[in-house]
């Protein structure tokens, strides 16, 4: 991968965490260097970024204290997604948000436009970008 594009990877994840840049954001500036999708996973706390050709690069970040909920309650997985939409959610809170409604963790398919959120159980809640069906 080259480093340009594992720079880039590096600051959307360091500053997601931190609470300082939107989705919108992150999701414009992994499509500047080829990103087509990223996992996150909330039990292992480490986020894999995948291009086309194969080259993925995982960064760990901080596992928060928080317990994953057993139940999975998609309606607050849908409530901290439109939080987030507007800008008053921020990803630390949003991560802690989902967790408590059951999520183990998320896939952003960047190129398709869609979110899908995850239980332990094999639930699956799916979201589209904004302006996407």
């Amino acid at each position: 991968m080259e480093p340009n594009a594992i720079a880039t990877i590096e600051e959307c994840a360091k500053r997601s965490h931190d609470g300082s840049i939107d989705f919108g954001s992150v999701v414009m500036k992994l499509m500047s260097v080829g990103v087509e999708s990223y996992h996150a996973d909330y039990r292992r706390g480490e986020t894999t970024y995948y291009l086309p050709n194969g080259d993925s690069h995982v960064v760990a970040f901080p596992t928060s204290h928080a317990t994953i909920a057993e139940n999975f309650v998609a309606s607050e997985i849908q409530a901290a997604v439109r939080g987030a939409q507007t800008g008053t959610v921020k990803y630390p809170e949003f991560k802690t948000r989902t967790m408590a409604a059951g999520c183990v963790g998320y896939c952003v398919w960047i190129v398709g436009g869609t979110v899908q959120y995850f239980g332990r159980r094999g639930q699956v809640h799916t979201e589209h970008f904004p302006g996407q069906n």
